[in-house]
């Protein structure tokens, strides 16, 4: 009867054991749940990364192939006029001083 006691208080712990190593251990449930959130998180970036990837194929087709596009994108992002056409650029809102500062930086 001892001796079977001792073998159920023994296999009560190795399974107590193996129960926190299941739960707590670098290869438990909680470290799985970390790996999967983490997998969740990589996947989300790269469908994104994948959608801007054809928008930019997308774009680069266009500029090959469509001399209005390219028009566009050069006149828009290099500045470019045609001739006689004449360029305005006005500066941003946020690069002026404003307020008392303004009336510092004039005088």
């Amino acid at each position: 009867m001892r001796g079977r006691l001792i073998f159920v208080a023994l296999l009560v712990a190795i399974n107590l054991f193996l129960l926190t190593r299941l739960i707590w251990s670098d290869q438990g449930v909680f470290a799985y749940l970390e790996l999967k959130n983490r997998y969740e998180v990589l996947r989300r970036k790269i469908e994104t990364v994948d959608a801007r990837s054809l928008d930019l194929s997308q774009e680069i087709r266009k500029l090959k192939s469509d001399k209005a596009y390219q028009e566009k994108v050069i006149r828009e992002k290099m500045n470019f006029v045609k001739k006689d056409e004449l360029l305005y650029i006005f500066p941003d809102e946020k690069d002026q001083p404003r307020g008392e500062t303004a009336d510092v930086q004039e005088n």
